[in-house]
Order: structure tokens, then C-alpha cells, then sequence
């Protein structure tokens, strides 16, 4: 592959993931929560009162807000009301959403302390009731621990402003177990941002409750560990999921507010990762603020996500080129592309991850264009894994084949390990050559990707080739799909000959579409928006056969009468 820049491409691997004997420690300290001796260790004293109270920097959504003044607990759009919370039957990420009480931030967006005490004090009680005083899971997994204590502590007034003696006494009791569990279990949190969070809420229980300079220290030194594996040095997530790296910016933020309040600057760590993980964020938007879609994650909201930017306080420069994350953005004009340019992240560290290498997202000004279908925390487990799918992303899919193998139960198997990469910048535009070889063992082809994008913007040059590699070939032609899923409420139109498309977006310009190679459809499609919803899109696809020689597809994005 030629390489523009002068430095040689480079080729990115997988990052490693937990070894077998860290699972297996990790399983065995899990048991060992139930046990007498841990049951000892959560003894103690409790504290007659919090230190401070920490402001929460994030807002919160007034969407949900209004849900819970109506005794219901809403997310991404999976409803249910408080008196059924016991009976259980939703996702899992609608748990950790209520296990973490993640739920205080949306209510205090729509109800001041008066209003807002009651609900938060029911479902406090219930809580309590069912959790405080058994270990068990996910209640007291170690990395909603971590979160329960940073928004117990930001929304105390809405939880311990009750008259009640004892109610107060035992969240303040819960609250001090917490911690102690916290102290022994923290390392054994998921490597990544579960595990950041565990001891996160370590550092702020540190500090909140008295006599906790001990447990302060202790905390700064495994959260700096934590986030050392977390976090590549460029400072992308090692679970390449953009919104978990948004998580991240408002976890340390959030705790950073935990120091301000006790009048301490923070610890080293944090504010290097916050510093190294806005640009990395920033380096997966696109021009509508919100993020591209990879790995199981959405978009995000554009407003959720300049707020937790304000609130970082960290310069909003983007890193377009974040090689160790594994993606990419070229940025000219109005136009904005986002590209996945590594493997697949290791399956212990993103369940969601997806077979999306070297697929990309653009969008011109603040409408988007071509897109992944996307994913959301509340889809039914059949329709997550087909949105996991290469064939869910805007790339190419060789004999109807995942680029990398996903198991039925959701774990990744063979496929792409190694991304060949070489990206410049010149006066006609930026431009991208990426390889990777998911499908060289299987069918002994290597897919490469070549994108320039116009300077001006208004135009991205694309060629998609399969090049024959290594000693292994179909016996016969090799069929190929090339799929580019567009936004929903793009009007799309063929063109008479079958080579092309008129895009007419809902807000924008319109844009051509034109190929020179294999047979153009339009299918039926779909994208998950900010809150979860799929909604029905299109897409457009080339499909034909590829020859045992290999096969070159041009195809280009324009905007109409440039």
C-alpha cells in the first residue's frame, strides 16, 4: 500500500484482553463476597454525616425526569413503573441504570429538593430493603458501587433530608459497607471503565466520609492503575465503544467536583485522563455534535455531550488520528468521516463489540449521510446481535461473511488481526488507505479501503478492492455486497442506469452517489437513534462477484452540481 506520508503504513493488532488466570481470580473473589469473613469485613462504624456535598456537573434528562415524577423509571426507551421493579424481566442496562442511581442526576433536572425527596426516598427505601444488607449481584458489583457513592453523595439532600433517624442511618450505614466492599474489591472490577468507576467511588467515599485519608490514598493509587489499563496512550478506551469513552469524561469529572468540594486538587491521574480522553472523544463525532456509532454504542445526544465538554474544562481540540483507539476522522469543509481502522476490541473488554472494520460514517454539516445501523442498551438480544453484523455497517462483506467471526453467544471469534494504515493531508483533500485481513485465512482475499475526501468537502472519492493473498481461493467467484447505510428521512432516488443515486436529505443538500462496478439496490434498512429507537433508513448497495484475480469497486459521494 502506498503511504502519502512518508512514514510506511502501520499495522494495528488486537489489545489483550483479561488472561485466564485473571478471570479465574476474578470469579473466585466474587464467591468469596458471600462468605462469613466478607460479611466481618463490612462491619463497622457508620458516619454520623457526610463531609460535603459534591456538585454533579452533568445534567441530567428532563425526559426521564418527568418519568420518574410519574413513578416510572425510564431508559433508553425501556419504561417501568416503581411497583414493578421487584419483579425483575428488563435489561440489563436498565438495571445498572437503577442500581446506580444514575436516575437521581435525571431527576433533579426536572424537581428541586422538595419535590423530587419523596420519590428518591422510596425508591431508596426499596433499595435498601432488598440490598442493603446481603451481598448480592449485579447490586454490589464493584463498579455500581462506585457510581451509587458519587451520586449518593451529589444528591444527599434528596436522600438523607428525611426526619427519620434510622432511614437516615441506614443509607449512611449502606453507604460506609459500600466503601469497605469497595476497599477489597475494586481490582476486581472489568478491566476498563467498570473498574475505573469501582475506584473512583473508592476515592470519593475517601473523602466524604471521616477518618478516610487512608482509604484516599489507597484509592488514588488503584484508580491510577486502573486508568493506566483502561485507556490507550492516545487516550481512547481499550473497549473502543464512543460512548463509553463519554462515560469516562463525566465519571472523572463528576469525581473531580468530589475534590473541588473539599477544597483538594486532584489527583494527578484524573486530570491527565481527562486531558487524554476529550480529544480522543471529540475524535468521534460528527457535525451534529453527537457521536458515531461502534461496538454496541449509539449516538448519544449533541446536548449530553457539550455538556460533559463544558464541564471537562479540557481544551476542545480533536485527535483525528487515533491509531491506538483505532479510529479515524478526516475533517474538510462542512464534511466530517469518522472510520473504524483497528480490530475488533477484545471480547472481555465490549460485549457489544462489532465487525465493523474499516467502516465509516459522514456527515455534511449537521446532517448525517452514510451511517452503521448502530446500537442500543434495550433491543431485543436477537436484533443486537444482528447489529453487531459487518453487514449492519457501511463496508464491504465478502461470501455474506463477518469480517470477524461472532459466536452465538456473543463472543468474537477469528477474523480481522491486523489494519494496515496510511492517512496524509495535500491541497486536493484528506485521504485514507486502509487494509485489514479478516477474510485472507477463509477465502484468501485482503479487503482494502482507499477515501478521499475534497478539500472543499463536497465530495468523497472511494475504492473498495479484494486482493488475492496467500495460497487459499474459492473454487469459484466470490459474491461481494458494498453497503452504504444512509440517515433515515433521506429521499433516495436510482438513476436510470443503475449506477447511481440522487440523496435528498431532510436538511441539506442533496448529494449523487455513482459506482462503476457491480449491480446498485436500494434496501431497506434501519439506524438507532440517541434514546434507542430503531428507525426505519435505507441503504445502498453494490453486489456482484468477485473473480479468483481479486476485484476493484470505485464508487463516489458528491454533493449535486458540484
Amino acid at each position: 500500500m502506498p503511504d502519502p506520508s512518508g512514514e510506511g503504513p502501520r499495522a494495528y493488532g488486537q489489545t489483550r484482553g483479561s488472561s485466564l488466570a485473571e478471570r479465574l481470580s476474578h470469579a473466585l473473589n466474587r464467591l468469596s463476597w458471600r462468605t462469613p469473613i466478607h460479611r466481618l469485613r463490612l462491619r463497622g462504624r457508620y458516619p454520623l454525616q457526610l463531609l460535603d456535598v459534591p456538585a454533579d456537573p452533568i445534567p441530567g434528562s428532563p425526559r426521564a425526569g418527568r418519568a420518574l415524577l410519574d413513578r416510572r423509571l425510564l431508559f433508553a426507551g425501556e419504561s417501568v413503573s416503581f411497583d414493578a421493579l421487584d419483579r425483575g424481566g428488563f435489561s440489563p442496562a436498565f438495571a445498572d441504570y437503577f442500581q446506580s442511581f444514575a436516575w437521581l442526576r435525571d431527576l433533579a433536572a426536572v424537581a428541586d429538593r422538595r419535590q423530587g425527596a419523596p420519590i428518591a426516598e422510596a425508591l431508596m427505601q426499596g433499595w435498601l430493603t432488598a440490598h442493603a444488607r446481603t451481598v448480592t449481584m449485579p447490586a454490589w458489583r464493584p463498579d455500581l458501587w462506585g457510581r451509587r457513592i458519587l451520586f449518593w453523595a451529589a444528591y444527599a439532600p434528596y436522600i438523607l433530608g428525611s426526619r427519620d433517624a434510622d432511614y437516615r442511618k441506614e443509607v449512611l450505614n449502606a453507604m460506609a459497607r459500600g466503601a469497605r466492599h469497595l476497599d477489597r474489591t475494586a481490582d476486581g472490577a472489568t478491566q476498563g471503565l467498570p473498574r475505573v468507576a469501582a475506584w473512583a467511588g473508592t476515592v470519593a467515599a475517601g473523602l466524604l466520609i471521616p477518618g478516610g485519608d487512608l482509604r484516599t490514598a489507597h484509592g488514588e493509587a488503584g484508580l491510577a492503575r486502573a486508568l493506566g489499563l483502561a485507556m490507550h496512550e492516545d487516550g481512547g478506551l481499550i473497549s473502543r465503544v464512543p460512548v463509553d469513552q463519554l462515560g469516562l469524561v463525566e465519571l472523572l469529572v463528576q469525581l473531580r467536583c468530589v475534590y473541588e468540594v473539599r477544597a483538594r486538587p486532584p489527583a494527578g491521574a484524573i486530570s491527565r485522563a481527562i486531558q487524554q480522553a476529550v480529544p480522543a472523544l471529540m475524535s468521534v463525532t460528527l457535525g451534529d455534535g453527537a457521536l458515531s456509532s461502534w461496538n454496541g454504542g449509539g449516538p448519544a445526544s449533541p446536548a449530553r455531550i457539550a455538556a460533559t465538554l463544558a464541564a471537562s474544562g479540557a481544551r476542545a481540540v480533536s485527535r483525528d488520528d487515533t491509531r491506538d483507539w483505532g479510529f479515524q476522522r478526516l475533517v474538510c469543509g462542512n464534511a466530517r468521516l469518522v472510520m473504524d481502522a483497528a480490530p475488533p476490541p477484545v471480547a472481555a473488554l465490549a460485549q457489544g463489540g462489532g465487525a465493523s472494520t474499516l467502516a465509516f460514517e459522514l456527515s455534511d454539516g449537521d446532517q448525517r449521510l452514510v451511517v452503521n445501523c448502530g446500537a442500543g442498551p434495550a433491543l431485543p438480544r436477537e436484533l443486537a446481535q444482528a447489529l453487531r453484523t459487518t453487514a449492519a455497517h457501511s463496508t464491504l462483506t465478502l461470501s455474506d461473511l463477518n469480517s470477524t467471526a461472532l459466536h452465538p453467544d456473543g463472543a468474537m471469534g477469528k477474523g480481522v488481526t491486523a489494519v494496515e494504515l496510511a492517512r496524509s493531508e495535500t491541497e486536493a483533500g484528506a485521504r485514507i488507505e486502509v487494509a485489514h485481513d479478516g477474510y485472507a485465512k477463509r477465502l484468501g482475499f485482503q479487503h482494502r479501503r482507499r477515501l478521499l475526501l475534497a478539500a472543499d468537502g463536497r465530495a468523497l472519492e472511494g475504492e473498495d478492492r479484494v486482493v488475492a493473498v496467500g495460497r487459499r481461493r474459492p473454487g469459484n467467484a466470490t459474491p461481494f455486497a458494498l453497503r452504504f447505510h444512509l440517515f433515515p428521512d433521506i429521499e433516495t432516488v436510482l438513476t436510470a442506469d443503475g449506477q447511481g443515486a440522487l440523496l435528498r436529505p431532510a436538511d441539506g443538500p442533496p448529494w449523487q452517489f455513482r459506482t462503476r462496478a457491480g449491480t446498485l439496490a436500494l434496501e431497506d434498512s434501519l439506524w438507532v437513534d440517541a434514546v434507542g429507537r430503531p428507525r426505519p433508513a435505507k441503504a445502498l448497495v453494490v453486489s456482484g462477484e468477485v473473480p479468483i484475480a481479486g476485484l476493484a469497486i470505485p464508487w463516489s459521494f458528491k454533493r449535486a452540481g458540484v
